[in-house]
């Protein structure tokens, strides 16, 4: 949990705050029974400490992969929520996330298309197995959407909530079929089933 209605973005220096530790901490256990073969993390620190547990818990170090690193929100970051919501530009980003520049930042189609092609890279130098891959909310729902067939800019009808876990099974015939989404409670899916 970070110290909220300030938009974060990649802005260097922000920590998880106690609550998101504890978060951390417990999400690693709810993960420490899955034969997790590597965990990646995006480069910012708050997505580093929360992998670092996950990571100990299965034995393993971090590997950074900063293709899932958090949006670039550019002039943005930093910035008060309340004070964005009155930028028409901001209005715009938030109903045409797939197309709508962020100024000095990307468009959703761009954090997608890098959250989907390190997710297959991963695939491919990993074969089946289970990975962990700690990123961000909006990078996230990028993947959800594009495993639903759902349009980008839809992306603010479902939730990915601090510290959840998404499973996609990406070797599904040739599809990726998601089995489990924001998930923080218990009954995780601890086998890929076919």
């Amino acid at each position: 949990m970070l110290n909220s209605g300030i938009l974060a973005g990649r802005a260097k220096g922000v920590h998880l705050n106690a609550q998101g530790r504890e978060q951390a901490a417990a999400l690693a256990g709810y993960l420490a029974p899955w034969p997790l073969k590597a965990v990646y993390s995006s480069p910012l620190e708050r997505t580093v400490e929360t992998a670092e547990p996950i990571a100990q818990a299965q034995g393993q170090t971090v590997t950074i992969q900063p293709a899932i690193n958090e949006v670039e929100f550019g002039s943005w970051t930093g910035r008060r929520y309340n004070d964005l919501s009155g930028d028409p530009r901001w209005q715009d980003f938030n109903a045409a996330r797939s197309s709508t520049r962020i100024p000095s930042g990307e468009i959703g189609l761009e954090v997608q298309v890098r959250m989907l092609s390190a997710m297959e890279e991963m695939r491919c130098a990993h074969g089946a197995c289970m990975l962990a891959l700690v990123s961000h909310g909006d990078p996230i729902r990028s993947v959800m959407a594009h495993c639903l067939g759902m349009p980008l800019d839809f992306i603010h009808r479902f939730e990915i909530s601090p510290a959840s876990v998404s499973v996609v099974d990406l070797t599904y015939w040739h599809a990726p079929r998601i089995l489990c989404m924001n998930n923080t409670g218990k009954d995780l899916p601890l086998q890929l089933n076919r």
